[in-house]
């Protein structure tokens, strides 16, 4: 696997935690248990095991619709401002239904992307200088 390969590979993982810690949070605000009672229903009611939730999350979406019904909303818009926070974006959209869970996954998603791609071109830019400076 190539080294640019590799990079967008743990980028991907490292935004799935960020996607499954947002989740957490937002869960764990209706308390600890119940986070726990809905991973346990996620998985034996609906087949989603936590960890396959940033690959399926339009299939959690329509889960936690199905546990929740109208109440889910509100979930969604809690986990959506949760992920931008945890990305480092100081305000999240106008979290709305025009766009569905995942259509607001996949846009936190392309930030944290940009973000990080911002991040290794800096660091490029100064290993450059660095290596400059001792030749």
């Amino acid at each position: 696997m190539s080294t640019v390969n590799a990079q967008g590979v743990q980028r991907l993982k490292e935004f799935d935690a960020v996607v499954l810690g947002a989740i957490d949070e937002a869960l764990s605000s209706l308390g600890d248990s119940v986070r726990q009672s809905i991973y346990f229903h996620l998985e034996r009611s609906f087949h989603i095991k936590k960890d396959e939730i940033p690959c399926r999350t339009g299939a959690f979406a329509r889960a936690i619709e199905g546990i929740f019904g109208a109440g889910a909303d509100m979930l969604e818009i809690l986990i959506v401002k949760k992920l931008y926070e945890k990305i480092g974006e100081t305000s999240a959209p106008n979290v709305s239904k025009t766009f569905s869970f995942a259509e607001h996954v996949n846009a936190a998603e392309s930030c944290f992307q940009q973000t990080n791609r911002i991040n290794t071109m800096t660091e490029l830019i100064e290993y450059s200088k660095r290596m400059e400076a001792k030749c």
